[in-house]
């Protein structure tokens, strides 16, 4: 195998000294280069002429250093004399050593590559001949472990180091792809029917406490750095934040969906919501677990945050081997068994979370009808595949299109969105929703499809933080089609996102999406109507982001213009508005001192039309630190982050 055949090489031309001298556990302290050695086959391949090179320039310095070598001086014996003489000899004769078997592989390999490019899929009798006889890769977990460590290579690749991200995105097409060619989909069928996603959830906890009380019974000590400060258990699948810090996946991403944004042991701010896998940690908890007869089975990573997916540079051969793939799967979404059809749902939905050319390949082999009878299954963890599927596929652009004009496929995400099997499901077909919602001419049709509305709505009032984010973003995107206000109203809408101004995290789109509303005399009257609406806006005016406070003033002063007196007069004396309006003039951003500016005015005037001469209620004041533009309309500028995207999981 390509992983022996270096130190082979070494051994064949090296003394025993000189061996021992350079032996690799003695000269290799970096971790990540030994888990390199045994963790990827492919890409020790890609590294044999780096690490021959490396370990012929460390003889170069050993033969420098024993020319300078005062043996003499030091009076030593004679025969150690003699052996570094010989030593210094063997040192001077050295030269760079690539074993031609293992180059022999990776010219093949890339002739696999190159055979992709000119347009031709490569003889399946060779790939296995390369992958299974060679380089020992003889199962599907075997493929998936190289698939999962030269991704990681790619997401921590520093720029210009060989092999190029481009080089390792062909590797990683090739292998998937040889992955599902030479062994199916059998062996990962069992392990996906075994249970519905809670099961498995359930399971998890399961074994967690199962393998909890083991280590209580052995009363062992377990090391503190494999504990996770949060659950203070044993990690199972740890992954490290941006502020380097590692925790267990399951409980980060529990605090990250309660809202937080810091890091729950050093309290600074992540910096982006990126989870790396912590491999070099995994296996040696893994071999701890084993060395104390403790079982351990780490989860297989299935999913990512979109942030952890470095940016895809996809070559012709890349793109020709993840076409060849999606046809592979394509074909066992369509005839294969139950179990082949949820694996390659779940597949789908993973090899589609990057780059625009593997979305529009899948679409093009026939995947979205497909998809779409699968999303009433009775199957919790095949719809769940499916929809979420659709939504990593609706990302680009041209299958929004094919989404949309597959009949019956709209009705079937909104059937998930209110009936779904599991949680996620439901999170993740209001995502789709959002996605397709971005363009304009849909957005008319998601909402008049019944029980859309309410069912965002109902996951705003009562769903997971995420789930949260998910409805609020959608019913934003709904909000903008001016045809769409008397629907949301009827729907509940509105209710929701006046009790969403209290929850941190969506409070702000849900602002945003009340200011688009109270443009039309309906929207206000239905706003004007709800007792804590007003309440709400000023509460986020007082302690929300600069964005929030933006999007709340901006909403009081459009429900002032489109609700009438009453609601002027509602707004004008509520508590504490001068004295917030006086604030945002001064700190607010430019388009929130504008809207404040006007507010204050339409207040003032509301104020003096209606109280007695001589008499004043609420002074509003209008002094700026900043020129305003007095005359200028509020149409075009509610304003929501930019960096609302749609999700791929």
């Amino acid at each position: 195998m390509a992983s022996a055949s270096i130190f082979s090489s070494l051994k064949r031309r090296k003394s025993p000294t000189t061996e021992t001298l350079l032996a690799p556990d003695k000269l290799i302290s970096d971790t990540n280069l030994i888990q390199t050695l045994s963790s990827s086959r492919l890409w020790l391949l890609l590294q044999n002429s780096s690490l021959s090179g490396n370990f012929h320039d460390l003889n170069q310095e050993i033969s420098t250093l024993l020319d300078v070598f005062p043996s003499r001086e030091l009076g030593l014996n004679i025969d150690i004399r003699e052996q570094i003489e010989l030593l210094q000899k063997q040192s001077r004769r050295s030269k760079l050593f690539i074993d031609p078997n293992d180059e022999r592989i990776r010219v093949r390999l890339f002739g696999f590559l190159d055979e992709f490019e000119q347009g031709n899929v490569p003889d399946e009798i060779e790939l296995k001949s390369v992958f299974v006889n060679e380089l020992g890769i003889r199962d599907a977990k075997s493929c998936r472990g190289e698939i999962e460590f030269l991704e990681e290579q790619i997401h921590t690749h520093d720029g210009d180091v060989e092999p190029m991200v481009s080089v390792l995105n062909g590797f990683v097409a090739l292998t998937r792809y040889c992955r599902f060619l030479l062994f199916g989909l059998e062996e990962e069928e069992e392990e996906e029917m075994e249970g519905t996603s809670s099961g498995s959830f359930n399971k998890q906890r399961t074994r967690k406490r199962l393998l909890s009380q083991e280590i209580g019974d052995m009363a062992i000590t377990v090391p503190k750095d494999f504990c996770c400060s949060i659950s203070l258990d044993l990690m199972e699948d740890p992954v490290t934040v941006s502020t380097g810090q590692t925790y267990d996946r399951s409980s980060i991403l529990r605090w990250m969906e309660d809202g937080h944004c810091s890091c729950p042991k050093t309290g600074q701010m992540l910096t982006h919501t990126r989870l790396v896998p912590n491999r070099a940690l995994r296996n040696l908890i893994s071999k701890w677990c084993e060395a104390h007869s403790i079982p351990y089975d780490a989860p297989e990573i299935t999913d990512a945050s979109p942030e952890a997916l470095a940016v895809v540079e996809f070559t012709k051969a890349a793109i020709a081997a993840n076409k060849a793939t999606a046809e592979l799967l394509v074909n066992q979404l369509s005839n294969g068994s139950q179990g082949a059809k949820t694996v390659a749902a779940r597949e789908i939905r993973l090899l589609a979370k990057t780059g625009k050319e593997n979305r529009a390949c899948i679409a093009e082999a026939g995947a979205i009808p497909l998809l779409h009878n699968l999303l009433p299954s009775k199957n919790p963890v095949a719809q769940e595949n499916s929809v979420t599927a659709l939504l990593n596929l609706s990302i680009f652009d041209k299958n929004k299109n094919r989404i949309m004009d597959e009949f019956g496929c709209l009705r079937s995400i909104v059937d998930v969105l209110r009936f779904g099997l599991t949680e996620e499901a439901r999170e993740n077909a209001a995502a789709t929703l959002f996605s397709l919602s971005a363009v304009h001419d849909y957005k008319r049709r998601i909402t008049e499809e019944e029980g859309a509305v309410e069912a965002l709505a109902g996951l705003l009032k009562s769903g997971s933080p995420r789930g949260k984010k998910d409805a609020v973003t959608a019913l934003f995107n709904l909000s903008t089609h001016v045809g769409n206000c008397r629907r949301m109203i009827d729907a509940g809408a509105v209710a929701a996102l006046i009790g969403a101004l209290e929850t941190e995290g969506v409070a702000e789109e849900a602002a945003g999406a009340l200011a688009l509303l109270v443009r039309q005399t309906i929207g206000a009257e239905a706003v004007g109507k709800e007792e804590m609406a007003v309440a709400g806006l000023i509460g986020m005016m007082r302690r929300g982001s600069p964005r929030g406070k933006e999007n709340a003033v901006a909403a009081l002063l459009e429900l002032c213009r489109s609700g009438g007196v009453v609601a002027t007069q509602k707004v004008a004396r509520a508590p504490a508005l001068a004295s917030l309006l006086q604030s945002l003039l001064f700190t607010g951003t430019k388009r929130a001192r504008r809207k404040a500016a006007s507010l204050a005015r339409v207040c003032q005037r509301c104020e003096a039309a209606t109280l007695p001469m001589g008499r004043w209620g609420v002074e509003y004041s209008i002094t700026s630190n900043s020129s305003t533009n007095h005359g200028s309309s509020f149409a075009g500028d509610v304003s929501v982050p930019f960096s609302i995207t749609v999700r791929v999981l």
